[in-house]
């Protein structure tokens, strides 16, 4: 199975001074609407819309997760919108929203989450082994390490939005 290896950071805010001093480069913007259909354990299926910013364009994926950390094992495919909706429906959750923006900085694609319903900015790298994780030194406005920190989970996180809505 494909392993996703990324390490993950707590922004203090987005990172407007680096933009504007380019050194942070944005190539692509989207707004991510992101349902979980089951969790167990360290295992979880989910469903997200992604539209794209400046095309409107938008995708529908389902995607597998297991494992905690900086690698899990991770199997996304694209699925019709129409699929989409009817596992939306049946689940009756509320999304977890977020504006991701993909970004260069010195040589290395980020990924920054600007989550809309709670205060909370991550920037994630993403890398194709551990090795090149573990040895990863990030600068310092990357914020704190927040990798194997499950406060931060995405999971975590659309788990208090479900309990909101009681």
């Amino acid at each position: 199975m494909p392993l996703e290896i990324e390490r993950k950071f707590l922004l203090p805010e987005f990172p407007a001074a680096q933009v504007k001093e380019g050194k942070l480069r944005i190539v692509k913007e989207q707004l991510i609407e992101q349902t979980y259909l089951a969790l167990y354990e360290d295992q979880e299926l989910r469903v997200r819309k992604i539209t794209d910013a400046a095309s409107g364009d938008v995708e529908y994926t389902h995607t597998f997760k297991r494992g905690f950390g900086i690698a899990r094992e991770e199997v996304e495919v694209s699925i019709a919108g129409g699929l989409y909706d009817q596992m939306i429906r049946a689940h009756g959750a509320v999304p977890l929203i977020k504006k991701r923006s993909t970004a260069l900085w010195d040589g290395v694609q980020v990924e920054i989450d600007e989550y809309d319903q709670i205060q909370l900015t991550v920037l994630e790298v993403e890398f194709s082994s551990e090795e090149e994780a573990e040895s990863f030194v990030p600068p310092a406005w990357f914020g704190q390490d927040i990798s194997t920190d499950k406060e931060y989970s995405n999971k975590k996180v659309w788990r208090e939005l479900q309990s909101r809505r009681s």
